[in-house]
């Protein structure tokens, strides 16, 4: 058990410490500019009191990098309390007025009387480098989604009948869509015109894709107010689209090559549905450390695969999803599940079995995800790939 705990609120510009004894007596507070002399400066100041401290934050990412990473390098522990419960929490304390100093001061009383928390690891060099890569992905992926609802909007305002022929998610309709956007422009290009405009660009199927846009055309013969610009926009949007698509590519590539070169990466690879992609969500939502969860239902119940009950009086056996857990683990391991379903037979069976058992698709898709998990951390555990039939065990 420590002797002292340091509870910091998080901000952009300046942290605010909080330190107290086992008896809840406050022996520094102090507001800290986030810059590395200053927290170096604090840290030290924490270290006199004691070289025993918990240092406990309410934020692990953003602008808790240089303080979390300061902390590391000095060999300190560090426990994370979300901000959710430290705003429960602070209404269990005297005073209804909100300050960085109260918040503070929960953060660290809540460190030093909850024996649940675990011990923050940051994770190794690759890991962090993956979770960077992972979240700028995540966020193009979402702005091409937004760009193409955005080119759909348009194009649906000058032609209808062109946007329900397309499908926006490939790249020949977008690359087509640079060039071509009016009814007027593709009948006078004809489908030959456009054919052979497409395969000078590399675009798959040039011909067929021709003839559909061009049917388009001639189903709509007005020329709606405001075409022209209207057009303009939609070649723009489709050049923002075709834009992400090339820096997607590009992630792809890094997040490939920085996984690779990460130790757990061929037994993770191992397992039947765990790609390169999902795999490197996996590093970058733990950072390939089990020793942190200790054991494979901790590693479940981080993914959100572990149900808790929810009894009240004559009410029992209500299990639901846990409220805080990795949106990002679950979705490696939901979206493996799905892809290896129809190609590993013991896959296919165990899910068919929790089919009989009256489990919905969804439900029955969830309880294969929660096996892969418990597979996948006895398989890091171990360091031994993934083996479709375990090795028979000698007889004692």
């Amino acid at each position: 058990m420590p002797e002292i705990w340091a509870g910091v609120d998080i901000g952009k510009e300046h942290h605010h410490c909080v330190v107290i004894d086992a008896q809840g007596k406050r022996l520094l507070s102090r507001r800290v500019l986030n810059d590395e002399t200053e927290l170096l400066k604090l840290v030290a100041d924490v270290l006199e009191l004691s070289q025993d401290v918990l240092w406990a934050v309410d934020i692990n990412h953003g602008g808790a990098a240089l303080l979390l990473g300061l902390l590391v390098s000095h060999d300190q522990r560090i426990t994370y309390i979300t901000g959710l419960a430290v705003h429960r929490a602070s209404a269990g304390y005297r005073s209804q007025a909100k300050t960085d100093a109260k918040d503070a001061f929960v953060i660290a009383d809540q460190a030093r009387m909850r024996t649940d928390l675990g011990i923050l690891r940051p994770g190794d060099e690759i890991s962090i480098d993956l979770r960077t890569l992972v979240t700028r992905r995540t966020d193009v992926v979402c702005d091409r989604t937004r760009q193409i609802n955005r080119l759909r909007a348009q194009l649906l305002e000058i032609f209808p009948a062109l946007e329900r022929s397309l499908e926006l998610t490939k790249k020949g309709p977008v690359m087509l869509l640079t060039g071509y956007q009016t009814p007027a422009a593709i009948r006078r290009a004809g489908a030959s015109r456009i054919a052979t405009w497409l395969k000078n660009r590399k675009v798959r199927s040039s011909a067929a894709l021709a003839r559909t846009v061009v049917e388009a055309a001639e189903a709509q013969s007005t020329s709606l107010p405001g075409e022209k610009l209207a057009a303009t926009m939609v070649a723009r949007l489709a050049k923002g689209v075709m834009a992400l698509d090339e820096e997607i590519a590009e992630l792809d590539a890094l997040i490939e090559a920085r996984f690779r070169e990460h130790p757990q990466a061929e037994v993770i690879q191992s397992l039947p549905g765990m790609g390169t992609l999902l795999g490197a969500e996996f590093l970058a939502a733990t950072g390939g450390d089990m020793d942190a969860f200790g054991t494979a239902d901790r590693l479940a119940g981080y993914a959100g695969l572990a149900p808790v009950p929810r009894d009240s009086g004559r009410v029992s056996g209500n299990l639901h999803r846990p409220r805080r857990y990795h949106r990002g683990l679950l979705r490696a391991f939901y979206l493996s599940a799905f892809a290896i379903l129809r190609s590993c037979p013991a896959s296919k069976r165990f899910y068919e079995r929790k089919r009989a058992e009256g489990k919905g698709h969804k439900q029955a898709l969830l309880a294969l995800a929660r096996r892969r998990a418990n597979v996948l951390w006895a398989m890091i555990r171990d360091g031994a790939c993934y083996q479709a039939t375990p090795p028979a065990t000698a007889a004692a």
